[in-house]
């Protein structure tokens, strides 16, 4: 496939000859520098930019014969600055499933705070999970807010789960109880992790880098290292992700 965007004032941002099968439950690790075209893949298959050529297949949907709701409802998106509501905790998460609080229940808003790791700080709020937010969340920490952007994705019970630069921003103690909640959440599912840090994508199945828009290594973590090419210069810190 070949895969054109538009994007800004570039006259393009390009994706191409990008190719990949990934299997129910497997993890696919997306590395490469800035500007290497990660999150542009991401906003692709969320439908964010327009296909003008090529095809995304999603648990059996084409994303050209269906609706961009259809395939967002099978995809989960935890990104690098989440968007929080100047509502309370708890409906920030239930939007996680496309409804109002009400019409969530209050267990599985629970629930879905206890695999994100966030219900231990939420219960420590004044009104606990009816804490109102301010705009976009600036009463919580950078790493509070990103528990929450990860339990709203795991209210929503998708197939498929994007998580693009997830902990890039965030202190190491928190990204540990980030990484716990991503793994919860991972489970059983089918996911895209977007790297920064190369140690989120060690354990993925297979691992693509990208340069240009292009993938120029694909393989497991170990057989990229013995390739000793551009993952191998990432990981060994002679490049540095930007």
């Amino acid at each position: 496939t070949k895969i054109f965007t538009q994007r800004g004032k570039n006259p393009f941002k390009a994706v191409n000859d990008v190719s990949f099968t990934l299997k129910k439950g497997e993890t696919l690790g997306i590395v490469g520098e800035s500007g290497s075209g990660k999150s542009t893949l991401a906003k692709l298959l969320l439908g964010f930019y327009p296909l003008q050529k090529g095809t995304i297949n999603i648990c059996g949907k084409n994303g050209r014969n269906s609706t961009i709701e259809e395939m967002r409802d099978l995809i989960a998106y935890v990104p690098q600055e989440p968007y929080l509501y100047e509502v309370s905790i708890a409906e920030n998460i239930a939007y996680g499933r496309g409804k109002k609080t009400q019409e969530v229940a209050r267990e599985d808003i629970v629930n879905a705070a206890k695999i994100a790791n966030a219900h231990s700080f939420i219960r420590r709020l004044p009104q606990g999970y009816d804490t109102v937010l301010h705009s976009d969340g600036a009463n919580l920490s950078q790493g509070q807010r990103q528990l929450l952007s990860i339990a709203r994705a795991a209210i929503s019970r998708p197939p498929v789960l994007i998580l693009d630069e997830a902990t890039s921003s965030i202190d190491t103690r928190t990204e540990k109880l980030i990484e716990q909640g991503m793994d919860a959440l991972m489970d059983g599912r089918t996911v895209f992790v977007i790297a920064h840090r190369l140690s989120t994508v060690r354990r993925s199945k297979a691992i693509m880098v990208l340069e240009q828009g292009e993938i120029i290594e694909r393989g497991s973590h170990e057989e990229l290292l013995d390739q000793e090419g551009r993952y191998y210069k990432l990981y060994t810190g002679q490049f540095e992700l930007d």
